[in-house]
């Protein structure tokens, strides 16, 4: 989005870079609430509020809270918290590392408080010589997150006394060998274990895991080099969740020894180098629900087995090249209630075959080469919350099909044959709460049809033909929480129905050349805002100042405008302490 004008996608994206605060785009991101660290400030009284809840009264904070706050401010003044109770310091220790203000001197007041969680996945500057007071925790310590640190050999040789944990994650840790995954061997108690992204998880490193025979959850995505490996799990019969995305080493002789595994629930297998042969091996997992085989070079005759997988509630071959021959083998998946098709060559009559999946509450057929025939089939999926068409062939005749779906929350159209007239056929879908119009066809007569769609929370129209007087439908949708409207004939005049949408949260209109600083003035109330996209637009330097009022903003998108890269500097500093992603940077 932002100053693209096309969003098509032709390429993978990895899921988990998207909810990565280092993945950055042009343009606005659904994603941001989720990514950003919060800000500093105000930090009592938006902390008595509670997870996820924005500015504004909230609940009387409790005296613990405040207490709690009042020694993270003063924390210089104290160096050591044995003698505390240890929830109390477990409170503290988490305050300070939530808001950033745990450092190597200030974690010595906490040597031997018996904290039973340390939790410092992504903490800047944690290395060997803090794992000293981690340690010390002693039997107390049942969780530890050191993930992206400098933490090597030496400082998890620290933790091999800490017998008692039972997780621990060391993710992205690039400095950590093959002789350091060894004193994990000793931590038999471990019933979660992540190393993502770690080179040492070799074929010999990987033997540390034939001890941790009490493993619940393993985690080794994006380790390069665990060809040969995975020999040494098949013996961990507690295993239930196991994830092997992005291992781009694991074939098909890998796979043989996951067949005894039979307490399986979870498998993630996506971009790994197997074939339906490998598929195979998965016969015996009467218990798996996940199964996720994205990328993968399989074909639809692998479904024959996984057909018989009669636990599956979820299922993804999204970008596997399967083609219909074979699809009947998806009718077995009674108690499947998500679906992944993306990204395949199936048509119209793959469809026919999940037409008695009634379970299903998740479809997706992104840029499957289906059309208006194909959701006949669909229409009698009555628990259907998600159905995903971006990209495909479906029209506006096909979607009186969808009508009878009354329980779906999400559908997206972009880049299909939709065109006004098929608006009016989805009309009466009431439980909408997301909806993807980005298609040059849409006009203000098809967003007219949907005004009684007043529970719509998401509204894309990024490439949709709105004019300012297609705005007037927006006073019909006070609960927008997400708006992008992007085909460029949206002046000042429609903002000022824009201005009114409280709950607004993210906000684009990238791509209308003709805004000006007025519309900065308009939207200046619209404070829940954390993402705004006014790319392309004629917003100058002047205006700037209009946007002081909007303290929770964490995104700022006006590439191509008339602004200079130093004054948005400046009102950064002087009135968006959260602003913490700008473009022009």
């Amino acid at each position: 989005m932002g100053s693209a004008c096309s969003r098509k996608r032709g390429q993978l994206v990895d899921e988990d870079d998207l909810y990565s605060a280092r993945f950055s785009k042009s343009g606005s991101f659904k994603w941001l609430l989720h990514t950003l660290p919060r800000s500093n400030s105000d930090d009592v009284h938006r902390r008595a509020q509670g997870p996820g809840l924005g500015p504004g009264p909230g609940r009387c904070p409790s005296l613990v809270e405040l207490c709690v706050a009042k020694v993270r401010e003063d924390m210089s003044r104290y160096s050591d918290f044995s003698l505390l109770p240890r929830d109390l310091s477990q409170q503290i220790f988490n305050e300070l590392v939530e808001w950033s203000n745990l450092t190597e001197a200030s974690l010595g007041a906490f040597r031997d408080c018996a904290l039973q969680d340390i939790c410092l996945g992504e903490y800047p500057g944690v290395t060997d010589a803090w794992m000293d007071v981690v340690a010390s925790q002693g039997q107390s310590l049942l969780s530890v997150d050191i993930s992206c640190s400098d933490v090597t050999d030496i400082g998890l040789d620290i933790l091999k006394d800490c017998s008692s944990m039972q997780s621990l994650a060391c993710n992205f840790c690039d400095k950590i060998s093959e002789h350091g995954l060894k004193t994990l061997s000793g931590l038999s108690n471990l019933t979660s274990l992540s190393i993502k992204k770690c080179a040492a998880v070799t074929a010999e490193g990987a033997k540390t895991f034939e001890n941790l025979v009490n493993l619940v959850n393993l985690d080794l995505e994006r380790c390069p080099k665990i060809h040969g490996g995975l020999v040494h799990l098949k013996d961990l019969k507690k295993l239930e969740k196991l994830n092997l995305r992005y291992c781009s080493c694991i074939t098909d002789s890998d796979m043989k020894y996951l067949s005894d595994l039979t307490n399986l629930r979870e498998l993630q297998l996506s971009c790994c180098k197997i074939s339906d042969c490998g598929v195979s091996y998965l016969r015996g997992l009467s218990k798996l629900a996940h199964l996720n085989l994205e990328g993968c070079t399989i074909t639809a005759a692998c479904l024959e087995v996984i057909s018989g997988l009669a636990s599956l509630v979820l299922l993804n071959l999204s970008r596997c090249g399967i083609y219909d021959e074979g699809c009947e083998n998806l009718e077995g998946l009674v108690r499947l209630k998500a679906l992944n098709l993306g990204f395949n060559h199936i048509t119209d009559a793959c469809l026919v075959h999940l037409k008695d999946l009634i379970s299903l509450e998740c479809l997706n057929l992104d840029s499957c080469k289906i059309g208006d025939e194909g959701l006949l089939h669909l229409k009698g999926l009555v628990q259907l919350k998600t159905l995903e068409l971006s990209d495909t062939e479906v029209g506006s005749n096909g979607l009186c099909h969808l009508s009878g779906l009354r329980n779906l929350q999400s559908i997206n159209l972009s880049f299909t044959l939709v065109t006004d007239i098929g608006l009016k056929k989805i009309s009466g879908l009431k439980s909408l709460k997301s909806l993807n119009l980005d298609n040059h066809q849409i006009t203000d007569n098809g967003l007219a049809a949907l005004t009684g769609l007043t529970g719509l929370t998401h509204l894309d129209l990024f490439g949709a033909r709105i004019t300012d007087s297609g705005t007037n439908c927006f006073r019909y949708f006070k609960n927008l929480q997400s708006l992008e409207v992007c085909g460029g004939l949206i002046t000042d005049a429609g903002v000022k129905n824009i201005k009114d949408l409280k709950a607004l949260t993210l906000l684009n209109l990238s791509q209308n050349g003709n805004l000006t600083d007025k519309t900065l003035e308009l939207i200046s109330g619209l404070t829940a805002l954390v993402s705004l996209n006014l790319s392309n637009s004629r917003v100058s330097n002047l205006g700037l100042h209009h946007l002081k009022p909007l303290q929770n903003l964490r995104s700022l998108s006006l590439e191509s405008c008339r602004v200079t890269a130093n004054e948005i500097k400046k009102l950064q500093l002087a009135a968006l302490p959260n602003l913490v992603n700008v473009r022009p940077e």
